[in-house]
């Protein structure tokens, strides 16, 4: 029996090999929405320029409370120096000042704080302050749970209800210092359509709750879709939710604030891979509602860093008028901050 191969079938063979590779390449690089009409470019300061604190902590949802300062929480970690004793599943602390002159401390709670690694423990997946109350979602809790503290996280309070279809890794919408400048009277939450926080999903999905109702799971809506003028459609029923953010295997955890001086929500999306605190990339998407339409102002496979899980840019740290701010992430297991330049349609 001849076991060769013909010449020509082996270049067949390597020719559509060579292809497949190409439009698999092309297609993960490739961003799902337009690009942004308002912001062209991201100008990141240098990889030398970064601030590391917390080494060996990752999370980090964040939000700028009503004294002023940031309250963030790690997982999988030991905090800010001086460290726990105990690694933590999930810890909390608070920040302090502006970047480059920051500093942080720890905020013991035993109401708030879980031990466990991984999935085994429950972890931070969003933070919001609304008038002086400061809410936390915590994920791997079959799907996700909301707990409250009056008394600026020493501690927390649980909801007696917990979301068990989808929204296994749900975010807030931040805007101003104590939820001011928000452009109504609700709390916009968002997550991977997943009940997990280890898979990634076709699609965002999001819900909204009056901000003076958040605990109360009846008062609930979620999006359901647009309408040809861009406006959105919401429902009680949770089956009933569509996409507000869709891109095939690729959406996953993600951080959104409001950027007031260029008027535009700042979605940033963690693309998933096999290490993301290590390498991998992310994108930045834009839109004028906290519905959309949504564009890209900023896509990247391979960032010059671990780009981490998470990443937000805190509303605290964005200039007044919009072209400067910080990006917090989770890179190489630190709190990391970096210092973004917004390139925007209008200076050419």
């Amino acid at each position: 029996m001849n076991h060769s191969c013909h010449p020509s079938k082996l270049l067949t063979f390597l020719f559509s090999g060579i292809l497949l590779f190409a439009a698999l390449w092309c297609a993960s690089a490739q961003p799902p929405y337009p690009k942004s009409p308002v912001i062209v470019d991201v100008k990141w300061a240098p990889v030398s320029q970064i601030i590391r604190m917390a080494k060996g902590s990752d999370n980090w949802p964040m939000t700028w409370a009503d004294d002023g300062n940031l309250y963030t929480a790690y997982g999988d970690g030991n905090g800010f120096k001086p460290f726990t004793e105990e690694k933590l599943s999930l810890g909390l602390a608070c920040v302090f000042g502006f970047p480059p002159d920051i500093r942080a401390e720890n905020i013991r709670s035993k109401s708030g704080e879980t031990i466990g690694d991984g999935k085994k423990g429950g972890k931070a997946s969003g933070l919001l302050m609304v008038d002086g109350l400061l809410y936390m979602w915590i994920r791997n809790a079959n799907n996700s749970q909301l707990s409250w503290s009056q008394d600026h996280g020493r501690t927390w309070e649980k909801c007696d209800w917990k979301f068990t279809e989808s929204f296994g890794c749900p975010t807030f919408l931040n805007f101003g210092r104590d939820y001011q400048g928000a452009r109504d009277d609700y709390v916009y939450i968002y997550s991977q359509d997943s009940g997990s926080a280890y898979d990634a999903a076709d699609g965002m999905v999001m819900a909204r709750v009056p901000k003076d109702q958040l605990t109360r799971r009846d008062s609930y809506e979620f999006f359901e879709k647009l309408s040809p003028q861009n406006a959105p459609r919401w429902t009680k029923n949770i089956d009933q939710r569509g996409a507000v953010f869709e891109f095939k295997n690729n959406c996953y955890r993600s951080g959104i604030s409001y950027n007031p001086g260029l008027k535009r929500y700042l979605w940033r999306q963690t693309l998933p891979g096999d290490a993301p605190r290590f390498k991998g990339g992310f994108a930045i998407y834009d839109a004028p509602e906290p519905w959309g339409p949504w564009t890209t102002a900023y896509f990247v496979d391979q960032w010059d860093v671990g780009p981490g899980e998470t990443g937000v840019f805190p509303v605290k740290w964005i200039s007044d008028d919009g072209r400067f701010a910080y990006l917090v992430f989770s890179g190489d297991d630190y709190f990391s901050v970096r210092k973004a330049e917004f390139i925007l349609s209008s200076d050419n």
